[in-house]
């Protein structure tokens, strides 16, 4: 089935297209969950979410303002910003942000997706959710403290500290590989 017919099966929920949507984004729609939800069940949740939703909004998706993946991985985003909000994402404001640590680049290309994946599962929830949101989905601390209810400072604070957390992450896993190496 083509994309469209995928989509024109759906808004008359025919199980068919149901079945070829999930089928299709499936993999992807659990990447963008995984990266919010603390436990692989959260994630199981917010992509059952975001397909009733999908399922739910279909007939109004629009190909004029922008791509069907970029719509249901909003849609996605979204769920999960309201999951997180039920379990009260609070923030504490300004965050200590002095420790500065410089990586070579050649560190991160080290890392593989997965590791990479992990270390950023690791990060407090407010500093995961303000990473993904602006490193991976491309939002700006405008639109993160939109969405979070929290103040554009507090959005770029949060940034801050999860990066300086990963380079700690990092240079650890770094030392931990070394040492296994030459052990």
């Amino acid at each position: 089935m083509t994309l469209a017919e995928i989509i024109h099966s759906c808004i008359q929920q025919k199980s068919q297209g149901q079945r070829a949507l999930v089928t299709k984004y499936a993999p992807m729609l659990m990447t963008v969950s995984r990266r919010y939800a603390m436990a692989h069940y959260d994630a199981d949740d917010i992509l059952q979410d975001t397909f009733l939703q999908v399922f739910k909004s279909i007939a109004q998706f629009n190909e004029s303002r922008g791509s069907f993946e970029g719509w249901i991985r909003k849609i996605c985003v979204n769920t999960a910003l309201k999951e997180i909000r039920k379990k009260r994402f609070v923030t504490t404001g300004e965050e200590d942000d002095r420790l500065h640590l410089s990586i070579d680049p050649e560190i991160y290309q080290k890392l593989n997706a997965e590791e990479l994946m992990n270390l950023i599962q690791e990060l407090p929830e407010k500093y995961r959710i303000v990473f993904n949101l602006n490193c991976i989905e491309g939002y700006s601390h405008k639109e993160i403290a939109q969405m979070l209810g929290i103040e554009e400072p507090s959005s770029r604070s949060n940034l801050s500290r999860a990066k300086s957390i990963l380079r700690k992450k990092i240079l650890v896993n770094k030392k931990r590989k070394l040492w296994v190496r030459t052990a």
